[in-house]
């Protein structure tokens, strides 16, 4: 019924920058033998995240980095093999923090709790609207940025997984004007036919201080940043007054070890002038709240209010390569990976 090897890929060393060839070492080894209290999941999808790049670097953080030697950490959806756990069965979808393998002898605790895939919610979906990217737009543009009616709002990396979500519940709650920062034509056109964004800038071709004049001349009320670096700046010059600044991500970093002394945050000084603030916030934050934020977008899902895009890979042999594509901006949408098909009936 399943496969007698575990492929595993390990981190093999700590990159200094961008990921490179000897970061990541392909193993193979036994599938595991569940304990007590633990479910043999057999992974079918796996998320790519930008986060997982800083997971790498050994300093201080909101979890643990990833061990040398041990596989790497990835938020994935599996197929329940075998269980001694009560709350699971054979043949049920899961949602955990699995990694990238093959198998994996899973509890029911972790970062990502595991759970059961809601009835009619498939694999994909589960990573990508509803997964931590959708959660963390929910609960950053919601809780940290506050959209109110009227609102100029700005979201970079914004034909992302999280921006492109982020942008559209700024709308949803009554935003005047939403734009998008994203790169390439192609994705600038799917943010303003597609994903109900006002407008759309295209930071490779086009002079982004220049236009956030001409779209936003009155300033903006809220920024949700996914980049960092020289787009923040800009953002930060023309912020209105009481602005509301999300600090989500940094790309433009590539999350690597030396992230805090990239593009020093020279401005800074227009936060005072204008009263407004900038925040940080790990969606992690707000475990107690995903049933709320799951149900939430599903509705809007549902009603076509949130339009969303995957980028879908295939191979475990390919996860490297594929975390890779994150930082030079080669995905459209949530980069996703699938693996394998169920070995049993769904139950």
């Amino acid at each position: 019924m399943r496969n007698d090897v575990n492929r595993q890929w390990v981190l093999k060393t700590r990159p200094s920058g961008p990921i490179q060839s000897d970061t990541f070492e392909l193993r193979q080894g036994a599938v595991p033998t569940p304990g007590p209290g633990e479910i043999l999941v057999r992974n079918l999808w796996l998320s790519f995240d930008p986060a997982q790049r800083g997971w790498l670097n050994d300093m201080k953080s909101y979890i643990p980095p990833v061990a040398i030697g041990e596989p790497m950490r990835a938020a994935a959806v599996g197929q329940v093999i075998e269980s001694s756990h009560p709350n699971f069965k054979p043949g049920e979808l899961v949602l955990g923090t699995f990694g990238w393998q093959d198998y994996v002898a899973a509890k029911s605790g972790g970062m990502l709790p595991v759970t059961k895939l809601p009835p009619g919610v498939a694999p994909n979906m589960a990573l990508s609207i509803l997964g931590l990217t959708g959660l963390t737009a929910y609960f950053g543009m919601l809780d940290i940025g506050e959209p109110k009616p009227g609102d100029v709002v700005v979201v970079s990396s914004a034909a992302g997984a999280t921006g492109s979500a982020a942008g559209q519940i700024a709308k949803i709650k009554g935003a005047k004007t939403v734009i998008g920062i994203a790169g390439g034509k192609e994705k600038c056109a799917w943010l303003t036919r597609e994903a109900h964004f006002d407008a759309a800038i295209d930071y490779k071709n086009e002079d982004v201080g220049r236009r956030l004049g001409e779209l936003a001349p009155a300033g903006i009320n809220i920024y949700f940043d996914n980049v960092g670096g020289a787009i923040l700046l800009q953002c930060l010059a023309r912020i209105a007054f009481h602005g509301r600044i999300v600090l989500c991500g940094g790309i433009s970093s590539g999350y690597g070890p030396d992230r805090g002394s990239v593009s020093p945050l020279t401005n800074y000084y227009s936060l005072l002038i204008n009263s407004a603030r900038m925040e940080g916030f790990i969606v992690l934050n707000y475990v107690a709240r995903y049933p709320e934020a799951i149900a939430q977008l599903m509705q809007w899902v549902k009603a076509g209010r949130i339009a969303y895009r995957e980028d879908i890979a295939e191979g475990l042999e390919n996860a490297p390569e594929t975390l890779k594509r994150l930082f030079v901006g080669a995905n459209f949408g949530k980069q996703l990976m699938k693996i394998a098909e169920p070995l049993l009936p769904i139950a």
